[in-house]
């Protein structure tokens, strides 16, 4: 062995002499010696992936495992030299990916993170750099950063890190590396570690006056949880409030590109966490936001209304960031409770934004087919749509101008399932459900209902097959919706987008019913709709879906009367019973504080949801009067559901006075329609003093009608 040691010749010859020797080891002694020449070797970095292989073929895990548990060293030797030697020989294996993620390797995780957390001597610094190199390797593998989280490395590398030891700035590597494949997590099991290193980086941050400030730019995004709010947790605020200062005293500076591009990057990222609660209430606050969207509509202009290729490839995340914060921004000037800026500072953004959004409509114009796949395309149509859900006056020419491809955009990446992976941007104020890889239209369809509702817009939208593509988001969505647990959970993007659809197809109905007739995507909605509203509305958490299903239900009934599927098929009978459900449940008496009467009021089972369905069911009322003449087996419906008779109880009940004249007249046109279409209505009418009440109520037409012979 001394010879071999000393050999100065070829090292590979030697290594292979000690591969030898180790596979030919007569004890334990004589495998020691030679794995000392193979440790050294290996350190040396004179392994290629051949030889590894072969020291692995000859030792295999089983001899490194036990280097790792061995107690004593040989004499004269470091007290952890096996573990050293077990590590190094680790170390070599992980290189290759198959080993790194053999169990063997996993569940050797505790060990190597009690080598991070026992302290470093200069001895014992080769063996923290192997268990780093480990670590890498793991968290590179498919089973890799599970295990890491499950056997505890987040709290080892978080307190490696905040030690300040030797490998210091790897830990740290590896818990970006962690957070970027596993932060939920990695924040439910170890959030009082994870706050402790964010609470330094927001420190270091705040006091920072060179270019580590910018530095850690780039790194406390990582840093700022989307799965579990900061600003819930005092600490996590603290570290807010800090980095709220750095970033203020970063963006009121003169600054290069270099130095503002991450500075508006970990903006975006607080927003996308936080909205807008990290920045503070008061005169500081307002003039850091307003400050903080200018400058991300002066990025988003600078790059957009000229763009040139090679430059925009290399902005499109930073612009991507400030779409996020322009997103925030409509949000905050749009907001009536406890503002964050005054009306002056909101005019001022709505303008500034405006602009911007005519540089993103500019940009979206000169797209070419090819393109459409790019991730900053999707974001640009995103924020677009943000816009046009919010503010439809401005730009109304441009948007219009652009419809046939943001149509034709929704179309494509619906139809065909865009594979393209989203650059990150905000889901702001909402929960998220499920969606299409990259689903544009649930981002255009607020903006949709605002246009459906003007001619010009309306006609493009029409010309360019959007009801088509409508119907069929409507579908997906809907079997979406429908294989969500029934049980009541926040409002999910898939229910508001169904309920902004009916929106649109309201609009539609209303204002092209002609179009409505002729069009067979109009009969193919029906049909779905027939089908879900008996579905939903026995769930109570779905009510507000339900009762924009149930009126556009009635209002496309008035139209499609003569469809095949409207004439008293079970599903009509038990779309127009579910209706009825719905319309007649609405009211009920109770005590009046203000006298002894009764008087009438919103169902409890409506209250929570009635400022949302009000309009609705007026106007589901209105459509179930034209509907009534229009389908004979719709009376005797109403019969058997009993309505008529627990209607006349409730308005024989209440005082005169609790009824609204808009309320008023939604009964009358019910009972007017059913009285005229059928003599056993009106029997039912006048036999529960239809007549009284008609004219204590100033219900002149229904009393007109009852007293016809």
């Amino acid at each position: 062995f001394p010879a071999m040691a000393s050999d100065s010749g070829d090292g590979h010859a030697t290594l292979k002499r000690c591969l030898g020797v180790l596979r030919d080891a007569r004890n334990d002694s004589e495998q020691f010696a030679a794995l000392l020449l193979v440790t050294k070797a290996v350190r040396a970095g004179e392994v290629d992936a051949k030889t590894r292989r072969q020291i692995f073929d000859a030792i295999g895990f089983t001899f490194p495992t036990r280097l790792l548990i061995s107690g004593q060293p040989p004499p004269g030797c470091p007290p952890h030299t096996f573990r050293a030697l077990g590590l190094t020989l680790l170390a070599c294996f992980c290189t290759d990916p198959e080993l790194a993620g053999h169990s063997q390797v996993l569940n050797k995780i505790p060990t190597f993170n009690e080598v991070l957390l026992s302290p470093c001597t200069p001895d014992s610094t080769s063996m923290v750099d192997d268990v780093y190199q480990c670590l890498s390797a793991v968290l590179a593998t498919a089973r890799g950063p599970r295990e890491l989280v499950a056997k505890g490395t987040v709290p080892a590398l978080c307190q490696a890190y905040l030690s300040g030891g030797h490998g210091s700035d790897r830990a740290l590597t590896l818990l970006l590396g962690l957070l970027a494949v596993a932060e939920a997590r990695c924040w439910q099991r170890d959030a009082p570690h994870l706050l402790a290193v964010l609470s330094k980086l927001s420190s270091d941050f705040l006091k920072a006056e060179d270019m580590t400030k910018f530095e850690l730019c780039e790194v406390l995004p990582h840093f700022i949880p989307l799965s579990a709010p900061l600003t819930q947790d005092s600490q996590g605020s603290e570290c807010l409030r800090r980095v709220y200062k750095g970033l203020a005293d970063i963006l009121g500076s003169k600054l290069s590109p270099s130095q503002r591009d991450p500075a508006l990057k970990l903006a975006a990222g607080l927003v996308q966490a936080c909205g807008a609660e990290w920045i503070p209430a008061g005169s500081a606050g307002s003039k850091f936001l307003a400050l903080l969207v200018n400058l991300a509509c002066v990025e988003v202009r600078l790059t957009l209304e000229e763009p040139d290729p090679v430059e925009l490839e290399g902005k499109k995340e930073v612009v991507t960031a400030c779409y996020v914060l322009i997103e925030m921004g409509i949000q905050e000037c749009l907001r009536e409770e406890n503002p964050l800026l005054d009306e002056v500072q909101k005019m001022q953004l709505m303008r500034i934004m405006e602009e911007a959004f005519g540089a993103v409509i500019f940009y979206l114009r000169q797209v070419k087919q090819e393109d459409l796949q790019d991730p900053f395309i999707f974001a640009s149509v995103r924020v677009l749509g943000a816009w046009m859900a919010e503010e439809t006056s401005s730009l109304k020419q441009e948007i219009c101008e652009l419809l046939p491809f943001l149509v034709h955009y929704a179309k494509k990446l619906f139809k065909e399932g865009s594979p393209a992976v989203s650059l990150p941007q905000a889901e702001l104020g909402s929960t998220e459900g499920p969606a299409l890889p990259q689903d544009a239209l649930r981002f255009l369809l607020p903006g949709f209902c605002h246009l459906t509702a003007e001619d010009r817009p309306r006609a493009i939208l029409v010309s360019q097959g959007a009801p088509a593509l409508l119907c069929e988001y409507f579908l997906h969505q809907w079997e979406v919706l429908s294989s969500e647990p029934a049980a009541p959970a926040p409002l999910t993007s898939t229910e508001t987008s169904l309920q902004t659809l009916c929106g649109i197809f309201l609009n539609l109905v209303v204002t092209a019913p002609d179009l409505v007739r002729r069009d067979k995507t109009f009969s193919s909605l029906m049909d779905v709709l027939l089908k879900s509203l008996p579905v939903l509305l026995p769930q109570e958490h779905h009510l507000v879906l339900a009762a924009n299903v149930a009126t556009l239900g009635l209002m496309l009934a008035r139209i499609l009367a003569g469809s095949a599927v409207l004439q008293g098929t079970h599903c009509a009978k038990e779309f127009f019973g579910a209706t009825l459900r719905f319309l007649s449940q609405a009211h009920t008496a109770q005590a009046d504080p203000s006298s002894d009467s009764l008087a009438v009021a919103v169902s409890p089972a409506y209250r929570s949801a009635w400022d949302d369905i009000q309009e609705l069911w007026f106007l589901g009322m209105q459509a179930l009067a034209g509907c009534i003449p229009l389908f004979p087996w719709l009376p005797p419906a109403v019969l058997q559901a009993r309505w008529l008779e627990e209607l006349s109880e409730l308005l024989s009940r209440v005082s005169a006075a609790s009824l609204h004249f808009e309320l008023i007249t939604a009964f009358q046109g019910v009972l007017v329609a059913l009285a005229r279409a059928s003599e056993p209505c009106r029997d039912v009418i006048l036999a529960h003093h239809g007549m009284e009440w008609a004219n204590l109520y100033g219900m002149a037409a229904l009393e007109q009608c009852l007293a016809k012979q």
